[in-house]
């Protein structure tokens, strides 16, 4: 959805971090440099020499890494529900849930998602419960080993995810957003981040981790400051 909704205003170019989906797993967990040597590496591949880079999440943290180690290469910068690590602030540590039991497993998932959601949320507001209802089948969905064995990786190197101190390096006009009761990447790291890159502007959404999903007038912001740096004053 996100993929449809940049490729209608831009050529977008975009493939699987290593570990994931159809990229090869590695035999050692890679490193944060390692994911963003693959997106430069993917550049030269097809020939760019520049790109306006669009990062969610853990994507978000490889895009920081890509922008402070090939500041030259990027044009525009949104980084959307991230962080920065160090003592700029780390994401809930994910690769930490998996020895918990799975009815705490359950509780935390959905906590961290939204702060907000527990029955009595979800059950007045169906959106949202249908947001939970299409995370958990995804998290249902039977994997092979070489699949888990990727996603455990990317979770390792994540852990390790700090460009705290070399967020200076950053030039470029950078979108940073952010879901209000997002408890997986809280909102103070973003404003965070914000305080490191001059050329920055922060903009909290009404929704959490999914907060582009939930608040209708995020991705317009987004479209719009990387078509041409705009930002809609609040």
């Amino acid at each position: 959805m996100l993929i449809d909704a940049l490729a209608a205003s831009f050529e977008v170019l975009v493939h699987d971090q290593r570990c994931l989906g159809l990229s090869t797993v590695t035999d050692q967990v890679p490193s944060m440099s390692d994911y963003a040597a693959d997106a430069a590496a993917l550049l030269d591949h097809v020939g760019w020499d520049s790109a306006n880079v669009f990062g969610v999440s853990f994507g978000g943290m490889v895009a920081q890494e890509f922008a402070v180690t090939w500041p030259e290469r990027v044009n525009r910068l949104a980084l959307l529900c991230t962080s920065a690590g160090g003592e700029g602030g780390s994401s809930f540590p994910l690769h930490t849930i998996a020895a918990m039991p799975e009815a705490e497993q359950d509780r935390l998932r959905l906590h961290l998602l939204d702060m907000r959601f527990d029955d009595t949320f979800l059950a007045a507001n169906p959106l949202d419960q249908m947001l939970v209802d299409f995370t958990t089948a995804a998290r249902a969905t039977l994997k092979s080993e070489q699949q888990l064995r990727g996603e455990a990786f990317q979770l390792l190197a994540r852990a390790d995810h700090d460009v705290w101190d070399r967020l200076h390096r950053i030039t470029c006009p950078t979108f940073i957003a952010c879901g209000e009761f997002d408890a997986l990447a809280p909102a103070s790291n973003s404003d965070a981040i914000a305080t490191r890159i001059s050329s920055s502007v922060v903009r909290r959404y009404v929704g959490g981790h999914t907060f582009l999903l939930q608040d209708r007038s995020a991705m317009p912001d987004i479209l719009g400051f990387l078509a041409d740096g705009g930002v809609v004053d609040r």
